[in-house]
């Protein structure tokens, strides 16, 4: 397995104890206080110092928003009360009747936030569309093309999408670019470096990295679009709670430490599956055999915690592997500490329309496996059992 991957970016670690997070010049605490207050005293009406209202800012989360910020190098952060929310911030941005360009292969709620609310309800359209080729968006250009939507890696199969490339055939265009980087974290791969215009995270997965937090998050270079995204992230409410950001604070304190751990677990588990008599095939982004794994070590630091294998046989078997394991939990959601296990078919993609799902390869011998950061040997056993038992 190949170890030539981007050097890892500087100061990160550093960054993410201390960005945005200075102690408090009153107290002189080092952690960045929870603040409940819902509403900020003015000194004259319509005058006031830098919060008015606790959906139009907070200081907890203003802390979370540099934060954020800093670590995708970018320059404006804004946090939302879920993933879908920063989702829909965006989308809610585009006119109405617009037509965006999606990846063909995107998280379930997305595909479902955009095909079953967002089409009737927005008038929007989109198309979904093999990525991998930067040339398939000249393709689906139109008059009303708006956006350019990306997911690297792609979930459930873990695709990947040469950001530089389809960023400079989008920007040709005039589209923008936001590319969902929940599957990487900021740690493994920073797309605004590559070229992309917005970064789109769900913190409920590595950013938070506890299992414990609902959230999401929003970066960007442009002052256009973030004023724009401010108007709709205070018009619309889908803010976090002072309690969330806090949480997400303090997870992204081990990032660096967590991803890192990820990794390695999730190497050796591939090394496991790869030769078990028991898989078909694994997919993860640092095995040479993987489509794209030139382009992973140009673009990414290092190959994430996130495996994709196929067991030989159906259903059945899956279900026996699933209901085996003791340690890993069979459970939606990734990027926690804990190793968690799903069946896309059944699980985070049941929402996909049964055509796009065979079309893309999430078939009922089709496992998505977040590695966590337990003892190595650990999670070996427990994938070794399980898969005994099939």
């Amino acid at each position: 397995m190949s170890n030539q991957c981007l050097p890892p970016f500087p100061h990160f670690g550093t960054d993410t104890i201390h960005a945005g997070q200075p102690p408090n010049p009153e107290t002189g605490a080092v952690i960045v206080p929870i603040s409940l207050a819902t509403t900020f005293q003015q000194p004259s009406p319509g005058v006031f110092k830098e919060f008015e209202y606790s959906r139009s800012g907070n200081p907890t989360r203003k802390a979370f928003e540099e934060l954020i910020a800093k670590c995708e190098n970018g320059k404006h952060g804004l946090g939302f009360a879920s993933g879908l929310a920063a989702t829909s911030a965006v989308v809610n941005c585009l006119p109405t009747g617009s037509h965006v360009i999606v990846c063909d292969d995107v998280y379930g709620g997305t595909n479902r936030l955009f095909r079953r609310i967002c089409t009737p309800s927005n008038n929007l359209s989109f198309d979904f569309v093999d990525l991998t080729d930067p040339a398939n968006v000249t393709k689906f250009v139109k008059e009303n093309t708006k956006m350019v939507w990306v997911e690297s890696p792609t979930n459930p199969t873990l695709k990947l999408v040469d950001i530089a490339g389809v960023s400079a055939v989008a920007h040709a265009h005039n589209l923008p670019v936001l590319v969902d980087n929940t599957f990487m974290s900021p740690y493994f791969q920073r797309p605004l470096d590559l070229g992309a215009d917005i970064v789109l995270h769900s913190c409920s997965k590595y950013i938070g990295g506890h299992s414990d937090v609902i959230m999401g998050a929003l970066v960007t270079n442009s002052d256009e679009w973030c004023e724009r995204l401010r108007f709709v992230q205070n018009g619309m409410g889908g803010v976090p709670s002072p309690f969330d950001c806090f949480l997400a604070i303090r997870g992204m304190k081990t990032l660096h430490l967590r991803m890192r751990q990820h990794e390695v677990n999730a190497r050796a588990a591939v090394a496991l599956l790869e030769t078990h008599a028991k898989v078909e095939r694994v997919v993860y982004p640092g095995l040479a055999s993987h489509p794209s794994h030139d382009l992973a070590k140009r673009q990414m630091t290092g190959f994430g915690g996130m495996v994709v294998f196929y067991l030989k046989g159906g259903l059945a078997e899956s279900k026996r592997f699933l209901e085996s394991l003791k340690l890993i939990a069979l459970a939606e959601s990734l990027g926690g500490v804990e190793s968690l296990v799903e069946h896309p078919a059944i699980m985070t993609h049941a929402s996909v329309p049964p055509e796009q799902r065979k079309q893309l390869g999430i078939s009922d011998n089709m496992i998505r496996l977040s590695v966590g950061v337990e003892d190595t040997e650990d999670v070996l056993d427990d994938l070794r059992a399980a898969l005994e038992a099939v």
